[in-house]
């Protein structure tokens, strides 16, 4: 049977932050540009105390002072966060060298061959990531990447969420559909038009209706998406990109 991790680093560049200058624990922080809410600019993270006050990823920073006037603002510090983030894949490659890279924080890894129950895995990750880089992170397990990924988001921070088949109806399926992977504003916004909001509501919409509102490729998505079907393989690597600039 697959077995599919996706490690989520817990507000990450705030906890690397964090580790640099310990007096920081407990605040408000908030990390994005030169870290001066007074110019342009977005919020590239922020930590679970600034996120209390409505602070996210992608607000701009004048909005975020606003928000929470007393946050700590930081400039990114990417070179670090690289740093952090290389010593966190070599660890997960070693449990696994099938792994996919999707960014700074994240990643998933195929698990399936691996000898152990998965909570096992997950718990022997998250200990050596501590050890060597006193960060936390939560992991999400499931058949597929769409279901590691939500079941990931769970039990955060810290958490650990295993997702089984049978498990989709009474976990998923009350869930936002906002939650759902691939789902963004826009597509939220017209589902609620409809009375969806959650992702059993999108579940229970029949396939040639889904195709009618959102045409073919994306239509199909979402009819399998919402019932949990996701068959993507892992990309361990990426060809780059041919022609001209």
């Amino acid at each position: 049977m697959r077995r599919i991790l996706h490690i989520d680093m817990d507000a990450f560049f705030a906890a690397v932050e964090e580790k640099k200058y310990p007096e920081l624990k407990g605040q408000p922080i908030v990390i994005g540009g030169s870290g001066d809410p007074t110019k342009r600019g977005v919020v590239s993270t922020a930590s679970y105390e600034a996120r209390k006050y409505g602070i996210h990823s992608a607000l701009p920073l004048r909005a975020a002072y606003k928000l929470c006037p007393e946050a700590v603002f930081l400039p990114v510090d990417y070179e670090d966060y690289s740093r952090v983030s290389q010593i966190i894949k070599n660890t997960l490659k070693e449990t696994s060298p099938i792994m996919e890279d999707v960014g700074i924080d994240e990643a998933f890894l195929d698990i399936s061959e691996i000898d152990k129950p998965s909570e096992e895995i997950a718990q022997q990750i998250k200990k050596r990531i501590k050890e060597e880089t006193g960060l936390t992170c939560s992991i999400g397990i499931a058949s597929n990447k769409l279901l590691a990924k939500i079941a990931s988001d769970m039990q955060k921070p810290d958490g650990l969420t295993i997702i089984k088949e049978e498990d989709i109806e009474s976990r998923i399926w009350p869930l936002p559909v906002r939650k759902l992977w691939g789902v963004g504003p826009k597509t939220e916004e017209s589902l609620k038009e409809v009375g969806i909001n959650t992702i059993g509501e999108l579940a229970s919409m029949p396939i040639d209706r889904m195709v009618e509102s959102y045409g073919q490729s994306y239509g199909h998505y979402l009819y399998e998406a919402s019932r949990g079907i996701d068959e993507s393989p892992l990309v361990t690597h990426w060809e780059p990109k041919s022609g001209t600039r």
